[in-house]
């Protein structure tokens, strides 16, 4: 590259990240490059292996892995494949178009049940039991309706990649995972040496034919500089395989990691092995990095003048930052998803749940109501993080103005608004903003249930097209809200959710378990709540999260306050998030996860909801101390 070409730009997703939608980082920084005249790329090596492992080839070139194998050392999932060989390869096919969205007629063939081989992971429709038809015939018919057949066969196609994923597990890779592939090599972990292992093992299938499209993607783009942007522990090893590929055929290429993991657990990173793969890593919001990194490329800023980035100096590691000004959300442009093979993403079905769905079924395209969070207080929060602390907004027209641009690239209209909290006053403008310019879309994404959403503001945001909200009730309990300076109340969080739900909007609380001084009383009435706000029809789905203690949040900096103990950590080269702690409580809170999860998968099928909360328990817990009518009282009490 001479020194005054501009560089031309390729971003990557590395696996695993999720299969019906693009994670929208590449899609933000190719259209921020773009908008400043900078020749760039993008490219999604997810999908691509996923696409490549499931096909008639990819299985083949299991089937030849798994012929090595002595059969007696086979798992019961990979005698199955072996048995339904010919089945598999028939199929694969006709299911991957399906779940594209290419080839619905299939869907008859697959919903009678004798097309497609059924593994292991079909028993859970054993699981579904019609709530007014106990003993009934068919498991699936209570839950899709003589409408759904389309649903219903997408539930089916899932459960059968689900089985072919098994087997790769068993066969191939044993770190394969749709999500979260080779998570343990990352999470958290203090030293290099468990990844350093890993990459320097010979390659799996898995490895060999993410090498095959990364040297594909190379020849393809011809690029000086490749960014691979890292969300979640589970896309940090084939990130490392994907620039170790890189640096053993084409040296010259520099290569820059980023990204939420490298945010939250790269922060204090000293071990210089990483540069064996990556020239320069960067932390924080990328666009003001990455146009130093390419001023510094053209040989117009020296290493000193990078911005949040380290690099390598000798045997050590080196945290460059000179103080400039971030770039403004106003300013970003609009992400633009050219070059990703939008109509190749799949549509999965795992959960029944209407709410739940949404994450992994439908294309959605993401994009940013504002940066960073409005309240940014809650005590299990990054709340230090700059991605957290620093909030920003852009005006209601530059938001409409982007979603314009993006619906006339893709041509879909479906939008998930991936802030950590949309305020409420942002969404209000944008709604009258998407009304006022006759704009039709269908979006959905996370808020703080906060007062601040009264129904009229609910019912507003449904009609400029909000189909579903998620938001944290955490643990349902006052105490515990107050310690954890969530600034909501249950009885509140009840109001907020009634009037989206009346509004005809789907909500999804997330729930939290595990945190300081939570005894099992705690849990238990949590539990009687959450009961109580199904039974209301408050909320539709939920999720419970065990609390994890990290380094970057209020109970990891000040732990006396919420009354635990932190589990001193070993010297920290690499990753530093997760933090042990004692609880004086010493509740078993792997037990109480359990139970919360059964309850909460019942619920949200409508089943159980008159049982008493202690029923789910595995041990004997106290009766709970909530009134029954908690809730309903609360509700009418606004009246």
């Amino acid at each position: 590259m001479s020194h005054h070409a501009t560089p031309r730009v390729l971003s990557v997703i590395p696996p695993m990240t999720q299969l019906n939608t693009p994670y929208p980082s590449t899609a933000y920084i190719t259209g921020f490059l773009r908008s400043r005249g900078i020749d760039a790329v993008q490219e999604d090596l997810a999908l691509a292996l996923v696409l490549q492992l499931f096909s008639v080839a990819g299985l083949k070139a299991v089937r030849e892995r798994i012929d090595a194998i002595a059969p007696k050392k086979r798992s019961h999932q990979v005698r199955h494949f072996v048995e339904f060989f010919e089945r598999y390869l028939a199929t694969i096919g006709p299911v991957i178009r399906f779940l594209q969205g290419g080839d619905s007629t299939v869907s008859h063939r697959i919903c009678s049940r004798g097309f497609l081989p059924e593994g292991a992971r079909f028993a859970a429709l054993d699981n579904y039991v019609d709530p007014d038809d106990p003993d009934g015939g068919d498991p699936l018919a209570w839950a899709f309706g003589a409408l759904g057949a389309q649903d219903r066969a997408r539930h089916l196609a899932t459960l059968y990649l689900n089985d072919l994923s098994d087997v790769l597990r068993d066969a191939v890779d044993e770190r394969f995972e749709f999500v979260r592939y080779a998570e343990s090599l990352a999470m958290s972990q203090p030293t290099f040496e468990p990844l350093a292992a890993a990459l320097a093992a010979p390659p799996t299938l898995v490895d060999d034919t993410l090498q095959a499209l990364t040297i594909a993607a190379i020849e393809k783009h011809q690029p000086d500089l490749v960014l691979l942007s890292v969300p979640f522990p589970g896309s940090v090893y084939a990130a490392f395989r994907i620039a170790q590929t890189i640096k053993q055929r084409w040296p010259h290429i520099k290569t820059a990691l980023g990204g939420g993991f490298v945010n939250t657990e790269l922060r204090e990173l000293r071990e210089s092995r990483v540069f064996d793969y990556f020239d320069f890593v960067t932390l924080d919001d990328g666009e003001k990095p990455i146009l130093a990194l390419l001023e510094h490329l053209q040989g117009q800023r020296g290493v000193s003048r990078l911005v949040r980035t380290y690099v390598r100096d000798g045997d050590a590691v080196r945290y460059v930052n000179m103080m400039e000004g971030d770039i403004a959300f106003e300013d970003v442009g609009a992400p633009t998803w050219d070059g990703l093979p939008i109509d190749r993403y799949l549509s999965l079905l795992d959960m029944l749940n209407p709410m739940h769905r949404l994450w992994s079924d439908g294309r959605w395209n993401k994009l940013t109501v504002a940066h960073g969070c409005y309240w940014k207080k809650c005590s299990f929060c990054d709340v230090t993080l700059d991605y957290i602390s620093r909030y920003e907004t852009a005006s209601a027209a530059t938001l409409v103005d982007r979603i314009e641009a993006i619906i006339a690239e893709t041509g879909q209209t479906g939008f998930h608004f991936v802030d950590e909290a949309a305020p409420p006053k942002m969404l209000r403008a944008l709604a009258e903003e998407l009304l006022r310019r006759n704009v039709s879309i269908s979006w959905w994404g996370n808020i703080r249930f906060e007062k601040s959403f009264t129904p009229e503001l609910c019912q507003l945001l449904a009609e400029s097209g909000c189909i579903a909200i998620s938001g944290g009730l955490e643990v349902a309990s006052d105490r515990l809200l107050k310690l954890m300076k969530k600034g909501v109340s249950v009885d509140q969080v009840a109001r907020v959710t009634q009037g989206f739900t009346e509004a005809g909007v789907l909500v999804h609380a997330y729930l939290m378990y595990g945190f300081p001084t939570q005894t099992v009383q705690d849990t238990v009435d949590a539990l009687e709540y959450v009961r109580q706000l199904f039974e209301n029809g408050c909320i539709q789905s939920g999720f419970f999260h065990r609390f994890a203690c990290t380094v970057h949040s209020p109970v990891g900096q000040n732990p006396e306050e919420y009354g635990v103990k932190l589990i001193p950590l070993p010297e920290v080269t690499f990753a530093k998030n997760d933090i042990g702690f004692i609880d004086p409580t010493g509740t078993d809170h792997d037990a109480m996860g359990r139970a919360l999860n059964k309850a909460l998968y019942n619920y949200m099928h409508g089943i159980g909801l008159e049982a008493d909360v202690r029923e789910w328990f595995d041990s004997k817990v106290p009766r709970t101390r909530v009134s029954r009518h908690f809730i309903s009282k609360a509700l009418f009490s606004q009246r």
